[in-house]
């Protein structure tokens, strides 16, 4: 079967220290550990945070030669790379975060240019300020990237703020897919033990994203051509449909500002299969149909599907043809790639 995997991160061998250009101690930066290897043999590097460590990350990020090595073991044809949340620099200054986003979003073609025409890019924006973002992802589009990715808010800002929701209209006009991942996780004081912020945290900022755009009347603002795919099979959103769809119904402030019922929204977005777990990606069917649904991996971090393809592919109530459907079909049609 072809395998397209949609959701996969990268990180620049190295990029000009952004704490010397800018100040501050609290910029992403490489620290190379040349004495040490993963388990496979590669280079390990941490990613550090100003003086902090926040992940120990390998060469299968920045070296296109080794990601290809990886996608052929394991049966992957193409794979689109974007950025990790770190570097989205929503926080600082418009400048600071423009200047980020056009550095990584060259590097990430840098690395796609050596993928033997395997590799594509989703750009990152300055989401921050919307007129900045169309300006970078229309830019981003035509030097070569095939979509764009955000996260799922900025600072207190959820995915129904008037700049937000001007963004996306641009990007559907533009026929600019749109991928959107959690960052900058709620509640980090109280997930800060056990990788809870991911495994905690990362679900429950999709969830908001998405009843956000509901609730907030996003989807009923915005043209029906726009292209959204949440990342992390949704969160617990599927799970918790019918709790948001019973409060709809019989309480009138929890409608927002919606039209519709949340049920009714349902072809609006797609979710990629990150879940892990045959029961929740048969919730995830049933809900969403396998139209919706694009394979993704969050490769090559430790909680990515570690066997590329695997859930879909012994999935028992799935057909051939909705396996293949899922595992490329619906990527190479939501990004216009090129078929394998």
């Amino acid at each position: 079967m072809q395998v397209v995997d949609i959701h996969s991160h990268f990180f620049p061998k190295e990029w000009p220290s952004l704490q010397e250009k800018f100040g501050g101690n609290d910029w992403p930066w490489l620290q190379h550990l040349p004495n040490e290897k993963n388990e496979s043999g590669f280079a390990k590097a941490m990613l550090m945070k100003g003086d902090k460590a926040f992940r120990p990350i390998y060469a299968a990020c920045w070296d296109p030669e080794i990601r290809l090595a990886e996608m052929d073991a394991q049966g992957v044809s193409q794979q689109i790379i974007s950025a990790t949340p770190i570097l989205f620099a929503y926080e600082k200054p418009l400048e600071q975060a423009l200047y980020c986003a056009q550095l990584f979003n060259d590097a990430a073609l840098d690395i796609c240019q050596q993928g033997k025409g395997r590799l594509f890019a989703m750009a990152q924006v300055p989401l921050q300020n919307a007129d900045a973002a169309c300006i970078e992802a229309s830019r981003a589009i035509k030097a070569g990237h095939v979509g764009v990715q955000i996260g799922n808010h900025v600072g207190e800002k959820n995915m129904d703020d008037e700049g937000v929701l001007t963004f996306l209209q641009h990007c559907a006009a533009e026929n600019i897919p749109v991928f959107v991942h959690p960052w900058d996780m709620m509640a980090a004081s109280r997930t800060k033990d056990y990788m809870m912020g991911w495994t905690v945290g990362m679900p429950a900022e999709t969830q908001l994203s998405i009843v956000s755009m509901i609730l907030g009347g996003g989807f009923d603002r915005i043209s029906r051509d726009l292209k959204m795919c949440f990342a992390h099979g949704g969160g617990a959103f599927t799970f918790l449909l019918g709790r948001l769809e019973n409060a709809w119904r019989y309480r009138d402030i929890a409608r927002g500002k919606s039209e519709h019922p949340p049920s009714y929204y349902l072809d609006r977005f797609y979710l990629d299969t990150a879940v892990f777990d045959h029961d929740a990606l048969a919730l995830l069917v049933k809900k969403m149909t396998t139209d919706r649904l694009l394979f993704g991996t969050d490769y090559p971090f430790p909680l990515g599907e570690q066997k590329m393809g695997e859930l879909i592919k012994t999935a028992p109530d799935l057909t051939d043809a909705e396996k293949q459907q899922m595992l490329a079909t619906n990527a190479q049609q939501f990004f216009s790639l090129p078929t394998c």
